[in-house]
């Protein structure tokens, strides 16, 4: 049978506890202790844009990761997961930051660290950090973005660092990108750090302007779907889409003055897209394009009141991922496909990198329990797998608790 947590993670001052008493337990005591915590995120339309200079609408989820760290008076730093118990404390040094193998799951929060020396802001010593994060492991809900802004916001509470949530955004995809290797955009990182209570975040990503947009649906809640599947492609895959997209970039830049993807109206691209030589180039880019003007209308639709066209935009969304970008997979088309035929559900699509990991649906009251019970049986009919649905609350970014 599926199984179904209706609200993910224990709260935070349970969380607190949990992660202080580690702390005692792995370091000895927890004088001087803080801790702070930074949320996961889910995308509710606009895949695969940030990257491309277009609009993305992600908000932010009530689970994430929880910290407790202390300032120590030498260099060391001393790592401890409650999700990877099994590797025990992971010791490093501030001294020549640098990514290595054996480092593990300590590269995020080692880059972060690297990526503030960037800027000049230099830690004066090193830390003891107990992490405990609740966001499934390979969900592609952002534990990596949410575990990088949770120790940006760390070090700037602990150290006095003067940065803006903004910047902590910024320093975390810049430490994916260029410490760990992982070409992403914007998004995740800045839904973490910028995340508000009940309203999911308008961003275009060409310029980070944004705007907040309240997401209280009236009889309707957002579920997400974890498929409990993750292909190893998404690494790889992910930085060959973004190489493809900029590639057509280059070549549509030869005939009409643009900066991204994300310029371009369906109508231009349409008359503009010969000048892309390359078949797959010319679907990638069409997506890049055609997503951004469906995120544009989805939040339109929303303040309109019109969920009825969100839920459509959000189905047209999931066509072009899984035909267009090619970033879906069979195990997710089943849950998506599933969710379709049932008539309580507004709209369901693939969220996050691709290649497995979860969907999100909007699915009105009454149908929740079919919807769970329906797509649950199907999918283990179909795949022998076992999904996990999640009725999503949004919350607020980072904090000290």
């Amino acid at each position: 049978m599926a199984v179904s947590v209706d609200h993910m993670g224990k709260g935070d001052q349970g969380m607190k506890e949990t992660v202080l008493k580690k702390f005692a337990e792995v370091f000895g005591d927890t004088e001087g202790v803080s801790v702070y915590f930074a949320p996961g995120r889910v995308n509710m339309i606009g895949e695969h844009t940030d990257y491309n200079g277009g609009h993305v609408f992600p908000c932010a989820l009530t689970i994430g990761t929880y910290a407790a760290a202390r300032k120590r008076e030498d260099d060391k730093l001393r790592f401890y997961s409650m999700n990877f118990e099994n590797l025990g404390v992971i010791e490093s040094s501030i001294v020549d930051l640098k990514p290595e193998k054996e480092a593990g799951w300590t590269n995020y929060p080692k880059g972060v660290m690297w990526a503030f020396e960037k800027r000049g802001f230099k830690m004066p010593g090193g830390l003891d950090i107990v992490l405990n994060g609740n966001i499934p492991n390979g969900s592609g809900l952002s534990s990596s973005a949410s575990l990088e802004v949770l120790t940006g916001y760390l070090l700037r509470d602990l150290f006095g660092f003067d940065v803006t949530n903004v910047d902590l955004a910024l320093i975390g995809q810049y430490s994916e990108n260029n410490f760990n290797g992982m070409n992403c955009g914007i998004m995740d990182q800045f839904a973490s750090a910028m995340g508000k209570k009940d309203n999911a975040i308008f961003l275009d990503t060409a310029d980070l302007s944004y705007e907040y947009a309240p997401l209280v649906l009236e009889g309707a809640k957002i579920i997400v779907t974890n498929s409990k599947v993750k292909h190893q492609l998404v690494d790889s895959e992910y930085n060959v889409r973004r190489s493809e997209c900029e590639k057509a970039l280059e070549e549509l830049q030869m005939v009409i003055g643009i900066n991204g993807l994300g310029d371009l109206s369906e109508e231009q691209f349409e008359e503009y897209k010969s000048a892309i030589k390359d078949e797959v180039r010319v679907r990638r880019a069409k997506h890049a394009v055609y997503e951004n003007q469906r995120t544009i209308r989805a939040v339109e639709a929303l303040k309109n009141n019109d969920i009825k066209l969100f839920g459509e935009l959000m189905n047209a969304s999931h066509v072009s991922l899984r035909d267009d970008y090619q970033v879906s997979c069979g195990e997710i088309d089943i849950l998506v496909e599933e969710a379709w035929k049932i008539p309580g559900v507004v709209g369901s699509r693939i969220t996050g990198g691709g290649f497995g990991g979860c969907t999100v649906s909007i699915v009105k009251d009454e149908a929740v329990e079919e919807f769970k019970e329906k797509i649950g049986a199907a999918y283990q009919e179909k795949t022998g797998k076992q999904a996990d649905f999640y009725v999503v609350e949004i919350g607020d970014g980072p904090s000290k608790l």
